[in-house]
């Protein structure tokens, strides 16, 4: 009932303006290992949980949290699924090196064999700089010891769960 009530003070993936510039980024949400949901195991974090994607202004204000996914989804993956891209056309995000090919400001890659140009370097060292915002709204969220720790109710109310939890979140920044 508490995730159903708080809903609509959780924003959408179509509530995001695109006049504005986010940051976004994945976070694996842990919780235990059920044998009927093979899908949650992530190789990444060597942990059972669900992905969620989390945009944030350039001031770090929290402004979305996607549904979550398996954990064994990759964040690319998952943000193309949740349909955020699709109205932030003006400004670019800015994600990590998993977001290359998105159309997103992402850091440079190192090829196999050669070094990144001083130019490169200075570019990623400001975009990461850019970038701790995203990781501090993170940490925020997961200081809710529900989105940190494992997750061992039944695996039917997990999403409920984590609905209602995120509606919290977004209620408490009202």
């Amino acid at each position: 009932m508490l995730a159903q009530a708080l809903r609509s003070v959780v924003p959408t993936a179509e509530e995001l303006r695109a006049d504005r510039q986010y940051i976004i980024d994945g976070t694996l949400l842990p919780c235990w290992s059920w044998t009927a949901v093979p899908g949650l195991w992530s190789g990444k974090h060597r942990t059972t949980g669900v992905v969620v994607q989390v945009a944030a202004t350039l001031e770090g204000q929290l402004s979305w949290i996607s549904d979550p996914t398996p954990g064994s989804r990759h964040d690319l993956h998952c943000l193309d699924q949740s349909g955020a891209l699709d109205h932030l056309a003006t400004y670019p995000p800015i994600g990590d090196k998993g977001y290359i090919g998105r159309g997103m400001l992402t850091p440079f890659k190192k090829q196999p064999g050669r070094e990144l140009l001083d130019w490169q370097k200075t570019f990623n060292k400001s975009l990461n700089r850019t970038r701790a915002t995203i990781e501090r709204v993170i940490a925020h969220i997961k200081s809710w010891k529900v989105l940190h720790t494992d997750y061992r109710r039944p695996y039917a109310t997990f999403k409920t769960t984590i609905s209602a939890v995120i509606g919290l979140i977004f209620y408490a920044l009202t």
